[in-house]
């Protein structure tokens, strides 16, 4: 028996295999619905019209510093192969008509103990997205996560747990 951490890149299924995984959750504001490589040219543009705002959002990290579209174009590939292998989800946050792209989220397994999810999301500044109520996309997903998704305890590191505390939680430890 090998014992290893739980990673993000994990290829252990997120949800059972009998959970169907929502493709679209609709708002009067805005709709979430699978990233894919068609996302591109509007993913690149919400992403680096948002960079401080991502620096922000993962202190540790330095992305999307020199991220070109070549290199955005990989990673929307390998979120899209991840929702298909179910292994994590990641759903773009586009305006009702899908003309922009105005943030993301990230629906990963989680590393930590006592938690089934960890949970990170972004959008837009309020100047850039007039039309999105502060605070609306974390009530909206975090009440979806509850009502439609079978985790018991998704985590929203950075947002309700600070990244210190974060960071000293004990990993999970699972037998292969």
């Amino acid at each position: 028996m090998k014992l290893t951490s739980i990673s993000p890149n994990s290829a252990i299924e997120l949800v059972p295999s009998t959970f169907e995984v929502p493709s679209t959750l609709e708002t009067r504001a805005f709709r979430l619905r699978m990233l894919t490589v068609n996302d591109v040219i509007k993913d690149f543009d919400a992403v680096m019209s948002s960079a401080e705002k991502l620096y922000d959002l993962w202190p540790n990290t330095i992305w999307p510093k020199g991220l070109t579209i070549e290199q955005n174009l990989i990673d929307l590939a390998w979120h899209q192969k991840e929702f298909q292998r179910r292994t994590s989800f990641t759903y773009t946050v586009v305006e009702l008509d899908e003309s922009r792209v105005i943030g993301c989220v990230y629906i990963y397994p989680c590393s930590k103990t006592g938690f089934d999810a960890q949970v990170y999301f972004w959008t837009r500044s309020g100047v850039q997205n007039p039309n999105v109520k502060p605070n609306l996309l974390e009530i909206t997903l975090k009440d979806w996560l509850d009502e439609v998704w079978p985790f018991k305890a998704p985590a929203f590191p950075g947002l309700d747990i600070p990244w210190d505390e974060w960071n000293a939680l004990p990993e999970k430890i699972i037998s292969e």
